[in-house]
């Protein structure tokens, strides 16, 4: 059997760790899958039909058309970048890493695929699997927070712990793990790249969940540069609130509780009701801006 020298490139600090064996210049055999004994840590070519995938993976979403200029690409200069995977029993194996180009070859027709088969229990797969993810460029920033916060769940892991890990600060992740906290809206926005981190980080500056999608629906309708929400944003949390506003009445009746909740839905906006003991009383709309008021007023007026 022929002896290949790889050399692998240089990985980031977090992942180094914990693939090191796999991140140095060691040689490579290039053997049947017959070879049973001598399998692990090697990279030979296993049959598409004995590799199963990863029930850990983190990612759902495959762009189809990405998948088929990849799967174009195979076709031609074939799988450059082996994937990873596990030997869970003979003839069959678990993708650890590469459902892209396991996806892609499967599409270009082809048989097998050059695969690094290395040992992992459980937890070590799903750690490699989520780590491998977050190494992708294309991934939005919600899905690095839900994967940062699936390595904290599963893995039981503090953001001091992770960070060492990803060889980032902890700043970094405590501020992707805030965006989870974004009204949903917020997040399928960021989500879809519509904004980006920067305005989503001044969004999430905002207390309240009201002004946090007044001031999405302003980036959206108006193009809004992160520059320019950092301003908006300023100038929400530099206006000064009547603290009644936020007084709890416990004694407003529950039809008018309810009266309040349909408008606030209505108009996407707080909506305050103060009754007296007369049945008299008023409603209390707040606006941020003209637009924001052209806005209701177009609401009110059912236009």
């Amino acid at each position: 059997m022929a002896l290949v020298n790889k050399k692998k490139e240089a990985l980031g600090k977090g992942i180094r760790a914990l693939l090191s064996d796999m991140d140095e210049e060691t040689e490579v055999l290039k053997i049947s899958v017959k070879d049973e004994d001598s399998i692990i840590n090697t990279v030979p070519r296993i049959p598409l039909d004995q590799i199963e995938v990863n029930p850990f993976q983190p990612r759902t979403d495959f762009n189809e058309e990405a998948l088929l200029e990849l799967s174009n690409s195979i076709k031609v200069h074939g799988v450059i970048q082996p994937i990873t995977v596990r030997k869970i029993s003979d003839k069959k194996y678990q993708l650890i890493a590469g459902e892209r180009r396991l996806r892609a070859s499967k599409l270009a027709g082809k048989q097998d695929i050059p695969a690094y088969v290395r040992t992992t229990n459980d937890q070590e797969l799903v750690e490699i699997a989520l780590i491998e993810n977050i190494q992708r460029e294309d991934l939005n920033a919600i899905e690095v927070a839900l994967t940062y916060q699936r390595l904290i769940d599963e893995i039981n892991l503090t953001h001091e712990n992770l960070a060492e890990r990803l060889g980032k600060e902890r700043s970094t992740v405590t501020n992707y793990l805030r965006l989870l906290k974004l009204p949903p809206e917020v997040q399928t926005s960021l989500r879809d790249k519509s904004i980006s981190m920067g305005h989503a980080r001044s969004i999430i500056s905002i207390p309240e969940v009201d002004k946090q999608l007044f001031v999405l629906k302003e980036v959206l309708n108006n193009e809004l540069s992160v520059r320019k929400t950092e301003e908006l944003v300023r100038s929400l949390n530099q206006k000064k609130i009547d603290k009644k506003e936020f007084t709890k009445d416990t004694q407003l009746p529950v039809a008018y509780k309810n009266v309040e909740q349909r408008l606030m839905d209505r108009l996407e906006t707080k909506v305050k009701i103060k009754k007296s003991k007369e049945d008299k009383g008023e409603i209390v709309i707040p606006f941020y801006s003209a637009n924001d008021l052209s806005r209701l007023l177009e609401l009110i007026e059912g236009e």
